[in-house]
């Protein structure tokens, strides 16, 4: 079967939430080396990089010196660096620390958000809002992260319209954009095309590959009109809210598949599987990235 036959979209955006998403669970790794992994990614063509939390470092104590790390990595021409912030002061500090993006997260399921955040839905959509005007006094866009968009590990399956429901409240509480995330890898083609149907596909996707469906979902979310992808430099990652979660799609698994596929997305492999084995080298243990492992494919000769 050729390229031709496949109905995906000229140009993807990658954003990789390694440096936050996937090292918030490991040991601490010190604010100069993350900022050494995130200025790593940027050299290999990504674009955009979720790079810290401003949370409490008593909370999540591998998040800390997040000011320094931002700091160490300065202004790359070209890169738009993201923060995860909980709340009202976490914005001040990421706005004040001069970040081009926030994004902040609620989820479908209220025991998870709960766990997650300590608060109701109800407080969380409260909470993005007065984030939400705090950035556009700084022109700065929030993303708003929906955590448990294909299914709870506590309620189970979650209704599509429960899930457009909360997009909508949302976006009228200030969000620019939308990222519909898999937390804990309950999502399938035909689950996400049920939700996508629902909330259309102005979204990004946050997809994780605790029952290895990541990247195949990432395919069909791609032919069904998606071309917005959060992944993870050798596919780090996993809630710690959510027992046997394992970690994002890795950015060079899905970078590979978009090369083979003719799909731009300004990210050079080679450089990224040299990033993927610094990540590697700074927890101290082997990744799950599939292409990490197997190396880049030969092409026809």
């Amino acid at each position: 079967m050729s390229v031709a036959a496949y109905s995906v979209p000229d140009r993807v955006v990658i954003r990789d939430v390694g440096p936050r998403d996937g090292l918030q669970g490991e040991s601490p790794v010190v604010p100069r080396e993350r900022a050494r992994l995130v200025l790593a990614l940027a050299e290999a063509g990504v674009r955009r990089v979720e790079a810290v939390s401003l949370v409490s470092p008593k909370a999540v104590p591998s998040m800390a010196g997040a000011e320094e790390v931002l700091a160490e990595i300065g202004r790359p021409p070209g890169l738009t660096i993201t923060a995860l912030v909980p709340n009202l002061k976490g914005a001040q500090l990421a706005l004040g620390a001069g970040v081009d993006e926030i994004t902040v997260t609620v989820a479908v399921s209220p025991t998870y958000n709960e766990r997650n955040v300590r608060m109701t839905i109800d407080e969380s959509v409260s909470a993005i809002g007065a984030i939400c005007e705090l950035a556009a006094s700084e022109r700065v866009p929030v993303d708003a992260v929906v955590s448990c968009a294909f299914g709870s590990p506590y309620e189970g399956d979650v209704a599509s319209e429960e899930v457009r429901d909360l997009v909508r409240r949302l976006k009228d509480a200030g969000a620019e954009a939308i990222t519909l995330a898999d937390t804990t890898g309950m999502a399938t083609p035909r689950i996400l095309a049920d939700v996508l149907a629902a909330v259309g596909t102005d979204v990004g996707l946050h997809m994780h590959e605790t029952r290895g469906t990541g990247l195949l979902n990432c395919f069909r979310a791609m032919e069904i009109g998606v071309s917005r992808f959060d992944t993870s430099v050798g596919g780090l990652g996993g809630s710690p809210f959510a027992e046997g979660s394992a970690g994002n799609v890795s950015t060079e698994d899905l970078v590979a598949l978009l090369d083979d596929l003719g799909v731009e997305t300004g990210i050079d492999l080679g450089r990224l599987l040299s990033a993927s084995a610094l990540a590697e080298r700074l927890v101290g243990h082997s990744l799950p990235s599939r292409v990490a492992y197997a190396g880049a494919r030969l092409g026809r000769r």
